[in-house]
């Protein structure tokens, strides 16, 4: 070879190099589409073992058949600090200046002490929208933390905060107007419509957070879907009615069942500040239990409208979906018929996550996950920096490989409509007044199959419970000697845990 041509070729070779294998394009950011459901038990969901067995949820368990579903999430005890939670990155303790204000749900916080994530993934070039619920402040963060954004404005409008299944007045990008229609199939095509790029930059990534209102009380099913599970058998829980050795007396007072002249269980009084209807109507528990699950088809469905627009648009591939719930939902559990308490039946979400490459098919992960995790997780598969510290633990290891070692315990809690600093100033100044419906204020930490929930309102107790033998959670071991070991290492975790989060209170008896 002339040294004219080795030249030549040299200058090539150098000119190609940078598109080579080793300096290859940076992966592409996956779009996010994140399904939140209202109020929704793990059991009304078809791929949960404990759901009901006359469920029929198609379109959700495809989703966990192609992917990985998680056996229990602790992401809120009710509507508002499940919402402040996944758009901060905090528990409650750590959501500064959030708080309840004006006619319920009225609220508010400061943007600049009680920023949302959201407006960082905007500034780091995601397209951001939001449709469905908001309860989370009157300032919906509409050209802040959102893009796009169809809302039902709960805090903003009391007057038509109970409104789930009835006409509603919307905020769309900042401009009022009535919307008829159901709504969960409203929220579905207005998302179709955005997966679609109808109403986003179609040269951006995107994060999509669709928080449907069903199945919330009043829980009125689609005319379509009424009666579907008319003759469905619907068993009663074990401790449905008192008593309850072992657990605390304030399950007396958050009983929300009664029976009937001849012994059938009835709705009586509930926690819900909105839905209680089932209650002067003296509905059955089982016309309860149906009722609630006939409002789940409509989300159903509308996950099956969305999974197809990603996959006739050519982004299935490229999108992280996530389908969960604010929280679950007592249908009878020791007594509820709300959510709010520690247990599982009341608190715990479904959730599953899916993504081709990313998540293996059909596996379960028994890792007890909150929703800072979640938060960790998001901004992590985005390439997104927060720039505050969040609660969270990044689970890509737990989506790559379900049954990965997890070392880290999961912490949730109750703290009522208190947030920030100002839970431990009531707890430093007045902790009997640690209460918010009749239910005490509380921390718990799950671990390798058990609970330790402790309560914050002095007198009250703890309780100690051994998830894989008892998940019905019936039988307090608290003081059992035989697990003193157990509690030990529990209570050391929660501590553990309170001081990482920066508390400003302990969990001390």
């Amino acid at each position: 070879m002339t040294s004219l041509r080795l030249c030549t070729t040299l200058a090539l070779l150098a000119f190609l190099a940078p598109f080579g294998p080793a300096a290859a394009a940076p992966a592409k950011r996956p779009n996010i589409l994140l399904i939140y459901a209202d109020d929704q038990s793990y059991k009304t969901v078809g791929c949960y073992p404990e759901s009901f067995p006359w469920v029929k949820t198609p379109n959700i368990d495809g989703l966990a058949a192609a992917g990985v579903r998680f056996h229990a999430a602790y992401l809120g005890a009710w509507c508002m600090p499940s919402r402040a939670s996944m758009l901060t990155g905090h528990h409650p303790h750590g959501v500064e200046s959030m708080r309840m204000e004006g006619k319920y749900p009225a609220s508010a916080y400061d943007p600049k002490q009680c920023p949302f994530w959201p407006a960082v993934f905007r500034q780091q070039g995601y397209h951001t929208g939001h449709i469905g619920k908001w309860h989370t402040g009157v300032d919906s963060g509409w050209g802040r933390d959102w893009d796009h954004q169809i809302v039902w404005n709960r805090p903003r409008h009391p007057e038509n905060a109970g409104a789930y299944y009835e006409p509603q007045i919307l905020s769309i990008n900042g401009k009022e107007e009535w919307a008829d229609g159901y709504p969960a199939d409203n929220y579905t095509q207005w998302a179709e419509d955005y997966l679609r790029g109808k109403t986003r930059d179609a040269g951006k990534p995107w994060f999509l957070w669709l928080c449907y209102g069903s199945i919330h009380g009043p829980s009125k099913p689609a005319a379509r879907h009424k009666g579907l599970y008319a003759n469905a058998q619907v068993p009663v829980p074990k401790d449905l009615f008192p008593p309850r050795p072992g657990k605390p007396d304030y399950l007396n007072l958050t009983q929300a069942w009664v029976k009937d002249a001849d012994g059938t269980p009835v709705a009586g009084k509930s926690g819900e500040t909105f839905g209680d209807e089932s209650a002067k109507a003296r509905q059955t528990y089982a016309s309860f239990v149906r009722q609630m699950n006939e409002c789940v088809p409509a989300i159903d469905e509308g996950v099956g409208r969305l999974m197809a627009a990603l996959k006739e648009t050519g982004q299935l591939e490229n999108t992280l979906v996530i389908y969960t719930a604010d929280q679950g939902f007592g249908m009878g559990e020791h007594g509820f018929r709300t959510k709010l308490g520690p247990y599982d039946a009341t608190y715990r979400s479904p959730l599953i996550l899916s993504q081709p490459g990313l998540t293996p098919k059909g596996k379960v992960c028994n890792v007890p996950v909150n929703a800072p995790d979640l938060v960790a997780t998001l901004a992590a598969r985005a390439g997104v920096k927060i720039p505050w510290t969040t609660h969270g633990r990044d689970l890509t290891p737990l989506l790559r490989n379900p049954a990965a070692e997890w070392p880290h315990p999961c912490l949730y809690e109750f703290t009522g409509h208190n947030y920030g600093s100002s839970v431990a100033r009531l707890l430093a100044g007045e902790p009997a007044k640690a209460e918010f419906h009749d239910v005490p204020w509380y921390v718990a930490v799950v671990q390798d199959g058990w609970k330790l929930i402790h309560y914050l309102r002095p007198g009250v107790g703890d309780e100690l419970y051994d998830l894989k033998g008892d998940p019905e959670e019936l039988t307090n071991l608290i003081t059992t000697p035989q697990h003193l070991g157990r509690l030990t290492k529990l209570r050391a975790a929660l501590k553990a845990e309170l001081e990482r989060t920066q508390a400003g209170f302990a969990a001390s008896r």
